[in-house]
């Protein structure tokens, strides 16, 4: 039976690769396959003196993104004079149509570097079929680069120059049009962990041969790969019968965590009441009438939580309802922190308190209240699919203001924290600043904080042009590198944030100060959510003004300063993703929208992509005609598997112009109350 099963599903076991671009493919060329949901890859590869590293996200079972980062070794020393092209980031885009069956291959169209200075632009078509229990074999057409050998014609008209004016926007006029030549390809799995490949290719490496970097001798491509348990992969290839390649690739997976799990303390388990009828008196609710039994009952709780690092802000009790008011430094869910609590509840209050009021506190404001019945709780801890039935009779709402007698715990307000911790900033793919931040925050009261943070750089593989910018625009980003070259140490942030709610479903912030590395100035927001909506409107203005590249309390020599408006939608679409529309008027004076998507998952991972089109013409941007990237953000419990909700993140943008800019504020409204409202929680759930 087993091997019958085995044979079966034989099929299955015949892994997606990934090529020397970082996505789904053979050696140098794509294939019809597509990388299973939500995997999350870093890809670097060597052609000789070419070097490429490629982060990818499978956004979902059929569409997929990467940004590469490409230089060429000795490039400089062989041409000065084309020192804007050693380097080159590039953006590709790929779908699957058709998904491979018993009698139908996977069929996949794709967009090379479709927004870059056209260097790689390429545009293909891949179908892949499995035969058997270890081969699959690849079949394409492609066009621009993967067209410029063994053409076989133009069946859509010639490929038209790209204009310099249209470098860095999508090229449109190019895709599919000019020379198609076929391709191919095999991949054998010798076993779970050799595979062989072997392809004809059809890019002839024009612009690498005609500087020397490369002899394409022959269109044959061979590899040996080696896949070490789930998240490594290694390919030693010989290539166009002139040059060895490397690749190596981490594969991750983002819904699931590395560890499979959190560990940490186990809860404490549901404290049954009695029934009233064998013991109405504890039932009494006598304890009402005690001066000191609300502070006796929120100090016992408040130890119970301490163990899950959970902080109680105050309490409210009745003789039937408790509201609870907390924070979560450590649980990286909050649905977890919200079960937690509930089973905390159940241990230290009296049984006439039948009603559970818990409401999450985030920048020292309700985002929501979470209502659970005592008695369903009691009803549902050893049911099966407990969970799921406890949602159903739970009820999410507008958190409302705290109650005028709310008890309040001592120690909490004022409070100064502070920590040193290292940082690294990346700029590009592998490229960066190492260093250390020390930061600090005074809480005053709930919702008014002082914070700090001061980073010094210690090591660095950037080599930056520190001449001041040539934009046509106010350098309000372009002249990023002389503010990380020259603070050495600098003041990233010197700020007083107050966050209110001025309303029901309302929230808003005001933020004064050095708000971020460049600018300084006042931020003010608005932000209309409610709990159980898949809609939120926002409206921010700004006034901001640039700061000297010292990382000092000066501004720059030309006293820029600017007030910018943004007003803002944002939408949760289901299964994770959230999109956002910002319209308004931005750092460089120019007017425009941003739209963006991100893919978030129940362990806290984060991945997205965006991208802003304003009044600025191609020219005046410079290089990338527009602003658009990919960002992620991997949270440390992942990869840890405790408590902990830290993370890491970085944005990749192709190129980083002055249009399009916004302000970098700390706190803003959407991201920091999303966390406990339904659409967030509910996908959670599981962990209540």
């Amino acid at each position: 039976l087993g091997t019958a099963i085995c044979a079966g599903s034989a099929n299955a076991e015949i892994r997606p690769t990934l090529n020397l671009n970082g996505a789904a493919g053979l050696i140098d060329l794509p294939s019809g396959d597509a990388m299973p949901d939500a995997k999350f890859t870093f890809s670097g590869s060597v052609i000789g003196p070419v070097a490429r590293g490629t982060v990818t996200f499978q956004f979902s079972e059929r569409l997929s993104a990467s940004f590469r980062f490409q230089t060429w070794r000795d490039w400089n020393e062989l041409f000065p004079a084309d020192e804007s092209k050693f380097r080159d980031r590039s953006i590709d885009i790929r779908y699957q149509i058709l998904q491979e069956s018993d009698y139908m291959p996977s069929l996949t169209v794709g967009l090379i570097d479709f927004t870059g200075k056209g260097l790689f632009s390429s545009e293909y078509i891949a179908a892949t079929k499995t035969f058997g229990e270890k081969l699959k074999v690849t079949a394409g057409l492609g066009w621009g680069r993967l067209g410029s050998a063994g053409s076989i014609g133009s069946p859509f008209g010639d490929r038209p120059p790209l204009p310099e004016d249209d470098k860095g926007k999508p090229n449109v006029d190019q895709w599919f049009r000019g020379d198609v030549s076929p391709f191919a390809g095999i991949q054998y799995e010798i076993n779970d962990r050799w595979t062989l490949k072997a392809e004809y290719a059809t890019d002839n490496y024009d612009l690498e041969e005609s500087r020397g970097l490369i002899d394409r001798k022959s269109p044959f491509n061979f590899g040996v790969e080696y896949q070490r348990g789930t998240f490594f992969r290694y390919g030693l290839y010989s290539l166009y019968g002139d040059k060895i390649g490397l690749a190596f690739h981490v594969i991750l997976d983002t819904k699931n965590r590395l560890t499979g799990g959190v560990t940490g303390p186990a809860p404490m388990p549901v404290k049954a009441r009695p029934s009233r009828s064998a013991d109405p008196d504890a039932y009494s609710s006598e304890w009402v009438s005690q001066a000191d039994a609300g502070s006796v009952l929120r100090d016992n709780l408040a130890k119970r939580l301490a163990v899950d690092g959970i902080v109680i802000e105050n309490m409210t009790l009745t003789a039937t309802t408790a509201q609870v008011r907390i924070r979560s430094g450590a649980i990286d869910a909050g649905a977890q922190a919200i079960g937690r609590t509930a089973r905390a509840m159940s241990q230290s209050l009296p049984a006439s308190i039948e009603v559970f009021e818990i409401v999450p506190v985030s920048q020292g404001i309700g985002v929501s209240k979470v209502t659970i019945r005592r008695s369903d709780l009691e009803d549902l801890e050893f049911a099966g699919d407990n969970a799921t039935k406890l949602r159903e009779r739970t009820t999410l709402s507008d958190a409302g203001p705290v109650p005028e007698n709310a008890i309040w715990g001592e120690g909490l307000y004022p409070k100064f924290n502070w920590r040193l911790t290292p940082a690294l900033r990346l700029t590009e793919l592998l490229r960066g600043d190492f260093g250390a931040t020390l930061s600090a925050s005074y809480n005053v009261r709930p919702g008014l904080v002082f914070s700090a943070a001061v980073f010094k750089p210690i090591a660095s593989n950037v080599e930056r042009d520190t001449s001041p910018s040539t934009s046509l625009l106010p350098p309000v980003r372009s002249d990023r590198s002389r503010y990380i070259e020259f603070g050495d140490p600098a003041l990233e942030k010197l700020t007083m944030a107050w966050y209110a709610r001025p309303a029901p479903d309302f929230y808003s912030r005001l933020t004064l100060g050095y708000l971020e590395r460049m600018h300084a100035g006042v931020s003010g927001e608005v932000l209309w959510k409610p709990v159980e909506s898949r809609l939120g409107l926002g409206l921010e203005v700004n006034y901001s003004k640039q700061r000297d590249t010292d990382g000092g309390f000066g501004f720059d020599e030309y006293d820029y300063d600017i007030v910018t408006v943004h007003a803002s939608a944002y939408y949760e679409f289901g299964n994770g993703f959230f999109g956002q529309i910002d319209i308004g008027k931005y750092l460089a004076g120019d007017v425009g929208a941003t739209v963006s998507i991100d893919r978030v998952f129940v362990n806290g991972w984060t991945v997205g992509a965006f991208a802003t089109v304003t009044d600025v013409s191609s020219e005046e941007f410079g290089d990338g005609a527009f602003d658009k990237g990919i960002r992620f953000s991997i949270p440390v419990s992942w990869a840890l598997g405790n408590d902990n909700s830290g993370n890491v993140a970085a944005t990749m943008r192709p190129n980083i112009g002055d249009g399009g800019a916004r302000l970098i504020v700390d706190g803003r409204l959407y991201d920091s109350i999303r966390d406990y409202h339904s659409g967030a929680l509910d996908p959670e759930w599981g962990r209540v």
